[in-house]
C-alpha cells in the first residue's frame, strides 16, 4: 500500500481531511512504536509505506506498561484532536494497518497490546463506518 492510499483510507474512515488523517496516523504509529517491543516496531515499520516508516520505529530497549487511556491521550496530544477523534482515529489507523500489512504481522503487533485494545483492534472485525463504544 502506498502512502497516499494509507492516508486516504484513514481519512475516508474518519470522514476528515488528508492533513488531519496524516497527523492522526503519525501520532498513532509513534505512540504504538513506543509501546511495543523495539524489534516488533522495526518489523512493523518495514511493512509500511516509506513515508510512514520513521514514525513506527520505537525507542531502543523494551516497551513499558501503559493503559488504553494513556495511549489515546498521547495520540490526542500529538495529533492535536479531541478525545472522540483520537479514539476514532486510532481505530481508523488500526483498520488500515489490518488491510495494509500481512495478517501475521498485524497479529504480532496487537498481541502486545493490553486487553483494552482488543475490541478496537479485533482482526476479525471489519470497519462498518459505525462507532463501537
Amino acid at each position: 500500500m502506498e502512502n497516499s492510499e494509507f492516508i486516504d483510507s484513514v481519512a475516508k474512515r474518519l470522514r476528515t481531511s488528508p492533513e488531519q488523517a496524516t497527523a492522526i496516523t503519525r501520532a498513532t504509529l509513534t505512540t504504538l512504536a513506543e509501546r511495543i517491543e523495539s524489534g516488533e516496531a522495526k518489523d512493523l515499520a518495514a511493512q509500511l509505506p516509506e513515508e510512514l516508516r520513521g514514525y513506527a520505529h520505537g525507542p531502543a530497549g523494551e516497551s513499558g506498561r501503559f493503559s488504553f487511556t494513556s495511549f489515546l491521550n498521547q495520540v490526542r496530544g500529538r495529533a492535536e484532536v479531541d478525545d472522540p477523534t483520537a479514539r476514532d482515529g486510532v481505530r481508523a489507523v488500526f483498520d488500515t494497518l489490518r488491510e495494509a500489512i500481512p495478517p501475521a504481522a498485524y497479529d504480532d503487533v496487537v498481541t502486545q497490546l493490553p486487553a483494552e485494545f482488543w475490541e478496537l483492534t479485533d482482526s476479525a472485525a471489519r470497519y462498518d463506518g459505525r462507532r463501537r463504544d
